[in-house]
């Protein structure tokens, strides 16, 4: 008898495939998450979980899988997922890094454009059937070339959207809990406390990871301290901004513009957020290109089966989980 396997949302094929060779699969073919209890009652007779960001894996579905091996997140954050629960029952945690770098920063791009020129309001204008025309005055936006970009965490994505900035002729300056060695990079960028950061930057792009210290880390006074002419973007997490503050900066001119495509209690969009047009929302489609999803199938199928079959795990998050194995 195959070992099982649940698939908490449908995947790319690519991803499915591969299970399927190995394993009986138990896939969620509704086109929405899965409740924590209809998880916890699908759990415990399977060997491994490949799950979403949308999903909570806590101590409890943790503890309902006597036989689970490994927890593949079809992500690269995994602060949907106890990993103290996890290691401390001896199952492997994986994430996809990487794969979606390219996809990230590139949309990371796109929403500094779209706020920037102004690109939704105009489409919207011209759907409405209001546009009768050029006009010298209509839809003046900010300049890329030659505006300051801040990089908020500067891992892989941060330094893709750093080097496309750069690219575009911007200036850049980053934020990190340690300073980098600048000779590695491809691109001049200044070290800058946050503070600083926020006070000189005309773009704020945020690629943070979601942790108990960067929660809500942009709130009411770092929104202060930035330009009345800057924009922040975020394809992070939604939780690492204070919504209801973001939105009153928006709505007041503390600053020109927000481009987001996560928000704090995902899917729901603060309705403030709704209503403002100095405001680009997004479903959450950082990654949404179909090599990248297909990617990001490939590696949490390998990452899993790697955890199941007890070989090396290619993107292992918790090392520590094997001192808690029961000793065979």
């Amino acid at each position: 008898m195959k070992p099982k396997v649940l698939v908490t949302r449908i995947i790319p094929a690519v991803g499915l495939q591969r299970l399927e060779e190995k394993y009986d699969l138990i896939v969620n073919e509704k086109d929405c998450p899965m409740t924590r209890a209809e998880i916890i009652t699908r759990v415990p007779d399977v060997a491994g979980i490949l799950c979403l960001l949308t999903d909570r894996i806590d101590g409890a579905v943790i503890q309902a899988s006597p036989g689970l091996a490994g927890i593949a997140n079809y992500a690269v954050g995994f602060d949907n997922i106890d990993i103290a629960a996890a290691t401390a029952r001896g199952i492997p945690v994986s994430n996809t890094p990487g794969v979606l770098t390219d996809a990230t920063a590139e949309l990371a791009v796109a929403l500094m454009f779209a706020c920037a020129r102004r690109i939704p309001e105009a489409d919207r204008f011209v759907r409405s059937g209001a546009w009768h025309g050029w006009g010298p005055m209509q839809f003046l936006g900010a300049d890329i070339a030659g505006s300051t970009l801040g990089i908020v965490g500067m891992g892989k994505i941060g330094q893709a959207v750093a080097r496309r900035g750069h690219g575009l002729g911007m200036r850049i300056v980053y934020h990190e809990e340690a300073r980098l060695d600048t000779a590695a990079l491809v691109f001049p960028a200044r070290f800058l406390g946050l503070s600083d950061l926020l006070s000189v930057s005309d773009f704020v792009s945020l690629h943070i990871p979601l942790t108990e210290k960067t929660r809500r880390l942009i709130g009411r006074r770092e929104l202060s301290r930035m330009k009345p002419t800057a924009f922040i973007i975020n394809t992070s997490r939604g939780q690492v901004v204070d919504e209801a503050e973001l939105a009153r900066a928006l709505q007041s001119g503390v600053i020109a513009g927000a481009g987001l495509d996560v928000y704090e209690q995902e899917p729901a969009v603060k309705a403030e957020l709704l209503q403002l047009d100095n405001c680009v929302l997004l479903s959450h489609i950082g990654s949404a290109t179909t090599s990248t999803r297909d990617r990001m199938a490939r590696t949490a199928a390998e990452n899993l089966i790697a955890m199941i079959e007890g070989t090396e795990i290619p993107n292992l998050v918790n090392p520590d989980y094997i001192s808690h194995r029961p000793k065979e």
